[in-house]
């Protein structure tokens, strides 16, 4: 059962938001404040350590003075920071508010909310709050690998191992030299966990380890990297990062040779 707080500076999108959030049975309660400045006063001043009472906000994105990204982040701060549903009437902050890097964004919603759309994002915050079909109690760490199905049942595969991951909606295919693993975690999620292991964003479906990539290319004006078999479009917003993180690595061949 969630406690739910929305936040939107338009009481009618307010109203219908919370008229759809009471009807869902998952919910406990659902609170509305107009703007983010009440959002806070509501949540309190909770420093690093302070406990939580609402499990999940619904953020709309676009509010006069402070935004809802703006709020998300100061929420971040908390020791227990609520996850976070983006509402937007725009939707091409799709790409940004899943990505905002450091947030518990679990969902978006495009206004307006349809009854459906809103069950399925109330479905995503249920499954954050269970033990991760990928992560189970008492595993390793998710930075260090994902549990996996397998022939022969449930088995550990390591980071070190996998090659690339791609999106597939709430889920991620990951990619070894042997073969592929649909698991049910977000590509955002393991971007965050990767980073630090050598992993990097190359287009909004695409994650990849550095150390795999065989061969970074410009083709027609695309840049593209090779990892085995597979041939994948860097997309321009993660070029320039991707050219810097190989800068020593990549080396310039002689016009002709197709590198």
């Amino acid at each position: 059962m969630l406690r739910v707080l929305a936040v939107d500076d338009e009481e009618p999108a307010l109203a219908e938001l919370l008229f759809l959030l009471r009807a869902d049975p998952r919910v406990r309660s659902a609170e509305g404040v107009l703007g983010a400045a009440e959002a806070l006063r509501r949540l309190g001043p909770r420093g690093p350590d302070g406990a939580a009472d609402v499990d999940a906000v619904f953020l709309d994105i676009r509010m006069a003075g402070l935004g809802g990204l703006d709020l998300a982040r100061l929420l971040a701060g908390r020791a227990e920071p609520p996850r976070v549903v983006f509402v937007t009437a725009h939707a091409e902050h799709e790409e940004y508010a899943l990505r905002a890097p450091g947030l518990r964004v679990v969902d978006w919603l495009l206004k307006p909310v349809r009854r459906e759309r809103l069950a399925e994002a109330v479905r995503r915050l249920a499954a954050d709050r269970a033990p991760h079909p990928g992560h189970p109690p008492g595993a390793r760490s998710l930075a260090d690998g994902v549990t996996v199905d397998g022939e022969g049942g449930a088995r550990f595969l390591p980071v070190a191992d996998i090659t690339r991951a791609e999106a597939h909606g709430d889920h991620a295919r990951l990619y070894t030299r042997q073969g592929s693993h649909l698991v049910r975690i977000p590509l955002s999620t393991l971007e965050e966990c990767w980073r630090a292991r050598g992993f990097v964003r190359i287009h909004r479906r695409h994650l990849v380890s550095l150390a795999r990539i065989d061969t970074l290319r410009v083709d027609g004006g695309r840049l593209t990297v090779r990892i085995g078999a597979s041939v994948l479009v860097v997309s321009r917003r993660c070029a320039r990062e991707l050219r810097d993180l190989l800068f020593g690595k990549a080396t310039t061949d002689p016009p002709g040779n197709g590198r």
